[in-house]
């Protein structure tokens, strides 16, 4: 019984700190602590710095040091990132219309565009435009023409500024006629005679085609495309890089829309079909 009462007696007790000098002892400050007081102080305190550190952690730039907080700069980069990722998606988009496209065309299908679906687009009969030229018009015309020939700067600007050289060396039995759809030239030349690429670029489309046969597509620089149609065999497949000169086919007569040996070549650019005649002696 007394020994508990000890033990009440030592949790009850309290205790003084006091501050005296060292000289005279004389007391100069005291301060009366118990356990519980002790407890709740050190709580008090523990508290107070939590408090203080979350706050400086929430509204003081302090945060972005903290491993798991974005920065400012983080932030600005994944809006960078995803504005990049955004135009490359569109970019692949119309890079696999183009492909589509062509590969449409070289097929002789019908192809719609994605980015007409939603567009209503009136079609025009050119029979139906009432244009009167006068014979002033016609002459300035013709002027303009034949001095633009010699305009140096203009000549500078022209996009079709590479060298181009011939696919085959061949007579031509048919030329380029846009109002007949021809979009390119018929180049006699015996079967397994080599095709060469006219200048440096990519194969878009090597494979072989009903209406055509084996049937190779290069892009160029300066927005160029090339096509060869009609081939017995293709050297070359989509995807690699071909060299000006570089043999990617050899001449045949395959195809549905053929009628003897030769090769059926098309210049394109961004605008539409090119005489191959105006850009390559053949």
């Amino acid at each position: 019984m007394s020994k508990a009462k000890n033990n009440k007696k030592q949790i009850s007790s309290n205790y003084r700190l006091a501050v005296v000098r060292e000289d005279s002892y004389e007391e100069k400050f005291a301060l009366s602590l118990s356990k519980r007081n002790i407890f709740l102080a050190i709580s008090f305190i523990t508290l107070f710095v939590i408090l203080i550190t979350a706050l400086f952690i929430f509204y003081t730039p302090i945060r972005e040091y903290i491993p798991g907080y974005d920065t400012t700069k983080i932030r600005m980069q994944a809006v960078q990132n995803l504005e990049k990722i955004d135009s490359i998606m569109i970019s692949l988009q119309k890079n696999k219309q183009f492909i589509e496209s062509f590969s449409s065309t070289i097929n002789g299908e019908d192809f719609n565009s994605i980015y007409s679906e939603n567009q209503n687009i009136q079609n025009i009969e050119l029979s139906e435009l009432d244009v009167n030229i006068s014979i002033e018009d016609s002459i300035l015309r013709k002027i303009v023409e034949i001095e633009d020939r010699f305009n140096i700067i203009e000549s500078e600007k022209n996009e079709i500024s590479i060298d181009l050289i011939s696919p085959a060396n061949g007579l031509i039995s048919e030329g380029f006629n846009f109002s007949n759809k021809h979009f390119g030239v018929d180049i006699v030349l015996k079967e397994r005679t080599p095709i060469k690429s006219i200048s440096d670029g990519i194969v878009i489309f090597s494979a072989w085609t009903l209406n055509y046969g084996y049937t190779v597509v290069v892009h160029h620089k300066n927005k160029l495309t090339s096509i060869y149609k009609h081939n017995e065999s293709i050297k070359v497949k989509k995807g690699d890089f071909v060299m000006s000169g570089e043999v990617i086919a050899l001449s045949g007569n395959t195809g549905e829309l053929t009628t003897g040996p030769h090769l059926h070549f098309e210049i394109w650019d961004s605008q539409g079909p090119l005489n191959p005649e105006d850009l390559i002696s053949f």
